[in-house]
């Protein structure tokens, strides 16, 4: 464990104590459709600080909307926090011509606005990927992405001014959370979750920012495995990030 774990771990500790109180398990169908109840150990929370944010996120747990939360499921362990060190990524062949495949991409940076166009391409995704009851993107928006707990921001990829792309991201002074990203499915061919990554890394290069937080790793779910190609990775398990390759 890196000298920077050990001492958000140790901080997180103290914290721990103090919020436990505020936390509750709540058990849903799976979201990402595994055949066992999901149980989310989350707590709702106002504005946080940077400091407690990174611990939150180093200590493997998830924002959503106003809440912070960590798996806590009975009978499946598949969603693991996964997080890249920018300045030891490594890309691979295929990611560098993933990257010059997108050069015509116009990438912007902004504050969040649900826009008509951004809600038609987030509803778009979700109808064709994730078509699940209660899944629109108003309440993707409305209790997801906005909240109140930290900075977030969105990344805008364009072609000829069409959207293709939307990534919800969370910063602080030395971690990015990626929450969300939506794109347009007839653009697969540009491996847009993949360009995604690869922006927010050049992004943390160009802030100095040391960790990306990618969300879930899970192994059977190839939307969410493609994370694991990102070398090296690290994935948080038995309480500890452990670097993979």
């Amino acid at each position: 464990m890196s000298k920077y774990d050990q001492e958000c771990a140790l901080e997180f500790s103290t914290l721990k104590k103090r919020v436990d109180k505020y936390f509750v398990d709540v058990t849903v169908n799976c979201p990402y459709q595994l055949p066992y109840p999901a149980t989310f150990y989350q707590g709702l929370f106002g504005p946080l600080s940077d400091r407690m944010m990174e611990l939150f996120l180093a200590a493997g747990y998830r924002r959503n909307g106003n809440s912070l939360y960590a798996m806590h499921c009975r009978n499946c362990s598949a969603c693991v926090p996964i997080r890249l060190h920018s300045k030891q990524f490594k890309p691979t062949r295929s990611q560098k011509r993933v990257w010059r495949k997108n050069t015509d991409v116009d990438v912007s940076i902004g504050l969040i606005r649900p826009t008509m166009e951004k809600l038609a391409l987030c509803e778009k995704f979700l109808r064709q990927r994730y078509p699940h009851e209660g899944n629109t993107a108003e309440a993707y928006y409305s209790g997801f992405f906005l909240n109140k707990i930290t900075s977030t921001f969105e990344i805008r990829y364009k072609v000829e001014n069409r959207l293709i792309g939307n990534g919800i991201v969370d910063i602080g002074s030395n971690w990015l959370n990626a929450v969300y990203f939506y794109f347009d499915t007839d653009e697969a061919r540009r491996s847009p979750g993949v360009f995604n990554i690869l922006t927010m890394i050049n992004f943390c290069l160009n802030k100095n920012i040391d960790y990306l937080y990618l969300g879930y790793n899970i192994d059977r779910i190839p939307a969410m495995n493609y994370k694991k190609r990102f070398n090296p990775y690290f994935l948080y398990e038995n309480n500890r990030w452990i670097r993979g390759e």
